[in-house]
């Protein structure tokens, strides 16, 4: 059998020096200095540096310097920022949102279906599907305005758990109207991942910045 060790670490050998190699690949402001100074140590005393040149160097440096301040107290300031927005985030539990997003949590009771109309609509529909992907039931409505409405769904006592929703409309003319679907339900907890908020409503995460308005 051959060996393979060998091969291994110089995998590993390669990679270790590749991950230096790349982290080396950002000058750092320590690093501009360092060369700014085997500069002046190694030029030729008969032919020094200009004063100009070096003059645009040190401003360069300044420069260099500044910006890196600048981002090291924005990396701060938007670290504070977040956790700042997780800490109040968490207020929320218990509240009811109601969010862009067409999953509603049932327990046997009717539920609102909220939606936004992107113009006045003469009629629509909105067909309801259990956690299956399955059509469960369709509801009518007719004369609704632009911008959010509503409308109860009496599901059966025996219908538990998520159940999702579309909705479509027309206009007097026949013409299809926008309409985008509205979650809702108790905030039951708080995620953070992916430098994000989430909001758990029904089982399901809802993003922070989807949330319409807070009951």
């Amino acid at each position: 059998m051959s060996d393979t060790s060998a091969v291994q670490s110089t995998g590993s050998t390669t990679t270790a020096t590749t991950s230096t190699t790349a982290s080396k690949n950002v000058l750092g402001k320590d690093d501009f200095l360092k060369m700014m100074i085997a500069q002046l140590k190694n030029q030729d005393p008969l032919n020094p540096m200009d004063g100009t040149a070096f003059t645009a160097q040190l401003a360069q440096f300044s420069s260099l310097e500044q910006l890196t301040n600048i981002n090291t107290q924005l990396t701060s300031f938007t670290q504070q920022q977040q956790a700042l927005g997780n800490s109040q985030s968490v207020n929320f539990i218990g509240k009811q949102v109601l969010a862009k997003g067409s999953t509603v949590n049932v327990d046997g009771n009717p539920v609102p279906l909220s939606y936004n109309l992107g113009a006045d609509a003469a009629s629509g529909q909105i067909q309801v599907y259990d956690s299956n992907g399955q059509l469960v039931d369709t509801l009518s409505f007719k004369n609704q305005k632009q911008g959010l409405n509503s409308v109860v769904w009496n599901c059966p006592s025996s219908a538990k758990g998520n159940y999702t929703f579309a909705v479509s409309a027309l206009d007097n003319s026949g013409q299809s109207v926008s309409a985008s679907t509205m979650a809702q339900g108790t905030v039951t907890g708080v995620n953070f991942h992916d430098n994000a908020t989430y909001l758990v409503v029904g089982g399901q995460e809802i993003g922070f910045s989807n949330v319409v308005s807070v009951k």
